[in-house]
Formats: structure tokens, C-alpha cells, sequence
């Protein structure tokens, strides 16, 4: 059987110099990165496969003395689509490698979020329904960074490109008909955005779960939080080999002064207070205890909402699924059940669903009805709204 050229990865500059020229005449290409991070803090780039109307590749950004120059140029090329399923991480080591976020962008999950295929739709599922494809996942736990790779992972790999690239002018010509290209365009700008992907150590605290009722340990945690991230983006390594999350809380909870205090908590590992990293880890406790109150962030409430609240967040969640079906939006796409509650406590919520698209589609009507402007009601078995107007 003959093999499919296409399989051969690039690994040369000049090659790769070739094909980016002529992807860079094509409307649009779809793209996806294979990575590896599990030792490390950072993403390492193993393989990158773009599939346009012109034809098909394979990268190798692992091959000797391959410069990406080309590829990164094809990515800030603005008149070529970028398509991605799911861009994110791929969007990530794209701007973590070279600084630049791959524009003008397209993504299939996302579009599909608003063509009503569901919430947060798997590249399996959309291309089984898109084109009554499967596809063979056998390959799906490969390390990417291994050489060489089969055959069969590169054909894993190359589908994933050029399925997307039937895919994408179906979603298209979707959005087109429903006149929602710019609610896609909208959720795109959030992705095109450089400060999606920084991640400043200051606000590692945010991503984690910690309450407490003592100012003192929420300040502490938001400094060690900042002391973890900030040692793992520089020593490289996944934040966990630093310290796990489980030690964080404990060290906030009780603000060891040294390193002896440091040694006898539980969740801290055995060794570490003799490490050359503990110092810095008290230097960060100390700098929390020093922490101006305003600068710490408030403690979550605790418990359910007060009753009131509770039933109006319940009647959104109804009016919610009652949109969603409506207008073929997957509910997750419109607003989360935290962004629900929000609003529930505060007209005026910073969330997503109170501007732009959603606000037109839901986010008006969340509003109307906790004023009590329009109503809930049953209609043969179904929920359906009702307008007083």
C-alpha cells in the first residue's frame, strides 16, 4: 500500500519555508498542536498539523535545527482563518513560543456552542455529526515527544486537521444563515487577547479553593499562591512539584515563623524545610501577614443562598434551558450556574451574560423576570415564558 506523502513530517526549514508560502494563499487553514507538559511547567511543542484547501502537513518542531519563523508567520497572517477545535492550550503555546496570538481565529467548539450542538462539544462528537466520521482514538495517549512516530500516530494526527477543514465552512455557512457570526466573533476577541494567556503570579491565588474565615491566612495564601507559580515558571516544572495545593492551605493556616514550625506540618513534605526553597516559601508567609487589609480578598459566603435568592437563582436556570432550546444555544455558552447566582444577587453582576450577545438572548430576560416584568408558566408539559407587555 502506498503511503500518503502527507505523513512524512516536515523537518526542515526550507520546507517548511515552502508550505507556510503557499498556505499563506489559502482562505483559511485548520490547525492543531500535539504537546507535552508533564514535567514541565511550560508546554513543549512536539508536533503541529495544519490542513488548508491546498493540501496537508506535518511539523516536526522537534527536528535538529528546524526554525518556525514561517509557521509563526503563517499564524499572524491576517487573511488567513486560523481554525482550532477547542484553541486554547494550542493559542497558549503558540504565545508562549513566539509571542503572538494567531489571528484572524476560528473556533469549531465555540462555533458549535452556538449552532446548538451542545456544551463544550468534543472534536469525536461534532465531526461524527458534522460528517458521520469517526475516528480511530487508539493513538490518543501517544508521547508526541518520542521519535520516531508511527504511522498510525501520524495519521491520528493528520486527521485531526483535516476533518476540521471539512468542517469548518459547515459551521460557517451555519453561522451565516442564523446571523450569529458575530456573537463567534465576539468569543473570539476573549481568545485573540494577550492577557488571556498571561499568567501573573499575583493571581495564582484565584484559580484555587481556599476559604477562611481569618484575614491573616486568606493574605498568606494569596502570597505563597504567588511564591508557588512564581518558582514554577522559573524553575519550569509543573506547580505540584513544588508544593501541592493541600500544603498550601495548611502553611495559610497556620503562618509558620520558621523553619522549624515550617517541618512539623503534615501536608508539607518531608525534607522540604531544609530545602533551599523554604526560605523564600517564609519570606512569602511573612509578606502575607504584612498585607494591608484592603488588598485581601473576602471571604465567599458561607451556606446556601438566603431563601429569596435561591428561588429566583432556580427560576433563572428554568429560563436559561428555556432560551437554550429556543434559540439552539448550548446553556453553558450563555452563562454558568455561578454567573446565574450572580445574577440573582446583583442586577449589575461583572458576568459575561449581562453584555454583548447574551445579554440580547438571555441576560435582558434574566433581569425581567426577577423584577417580575415577565413570568414563567406551563404549557403542554413545557416551561415557557410569559410577557406581561
Amino acid at each position: 500500500m502506498k503511503e500518503n506523502p502527507a505523513l512524512e513530517p516536515i523537518i526542515t526549514t526550507s520546507r517548511l519555508e515552502e508550505v507556510c508560502t503557499r498556505f499563506a494563499g489559502d482562505p483559511f487553514v485548520a490547525v492543531d498542536t500535539e504537546f507535552m507538559r508533564e514535567t514541565t511547567f511550560w508546554p513543549i511543542l512536539c508536533l503541529i498539523q495544519i490542513a488548508g484547501p491546498s493540501g496537508e502537513v506535518l511539523i516536526d518542531p522537534l527536528a535538529d535545527g528546524i526554525e518556525l519563523k514561517a509557521f509563526y508567520d503563517l499564524m499572524a497572517d491576517e487573511s488567513v482563518v486560523k481554525v482550532f477545535h477547542a484553541a486554547r492550550q494550542d493559542i497558549e503555546i503558540v504565545h508562549s513560543q513566539a509571542d503572538i496570538i494567531p489571528s484572524p481565529l476560528f473556533d469549531s467548539q465555540i462555533a458549535a456552542m452556538v449552532c446548538g450542538f451542545g456544551d463544550s462539544i468534543g472534536y469525536e462528537a461534532l465531526i461524527r455529526a458534522l460528517l458521520d466520521k469517526g475516528i480511530d482514538k487508539t493513538s490518543r495517549f501517544t508521547d508526541w515527544s518520542r521519535r520516531p512516530l508511527s504511522q498510525k500516530q501520524l495519521a491520528y494526527a493528520l486527521a485531526d486537521v483535516t476533518h476540521l477543514r471539512e468542517a469548518y465552512p459547515l459551521l460557517d455557512a451555519q453561522l451565516q444563515e442564523t446571523g450569529r457570526q458575530h456573537w463567534v466573533e465576539q468569543e473570539m476577541a476573549i481568545l485573540e487577547n494577550p492577557a488571556t494567556y498571561i499568567s501573573k503570579p499575583e493571581d495564582a491565588w484565584k484559580r484555587l479553593k481556599f476559604n477562611a474565615n481569618s484575614k491573616k491566612a486568606r493574605a498568606v495564601f494569596m502570597d505563597i499562591a504567588a511564591w508557588r507559580e512564581n518558582e514554577a515558571q522559573t524553575r519550569d516544572v509543573p506547580r505540584n512539584r513544588i508544593l501541592k495545593e493541600d500544603a498550601l492551605r495548611e502553611i495559610a493556616l497556620q503562618c509558620p515563623n520558621n523553619v522549624e514550625e515550617l517541618a512539623v506540618l503534615r501536608a508539607v513534605p518531608k525534607g522540604f524545610a531544609n530545602s533551599s526553597r523554604a526560605r523564600g516559601l517564609l519570606e512569602a508567609v511573612q509578606k502575607g501577614l504584612n498585607k494591608p487589609d484592603d488588598e485581601i480578598f473576602e471571604q465567599k459566603p458561607n451556606g446556601p443562598p438566603r431563601k429569596e435568592v435561591g428561588s429566583i437563582t432556580e427560576m433563572l436556570k428554568v429560563l436559561l434551558k428555556i432560551m437554550s432550546i429556543e434559540h439552539g444555544v448550548a446553556t453553558k455558552l450563555i452563562a454558568s450556574s455561578a454567573d446565574i447566582e450572580k445574577i440573582a444577587f446583583d442586577d449589575k453582576a461583572h458576568v459575561p451574560a449581562l453584555s454583548g450577545w447574551r445579554y440580547e438572548l438571555f441576560g435582558e430576560k434574566a433581569l425581567a423576570l426577577k423584577h417580575g416584568h415577565v413570568a414563567l408558566a406551563l404549557k403542554d408539559g413545557q416551561p415557557i415564558l410569559i410577557d406581561f407587555k
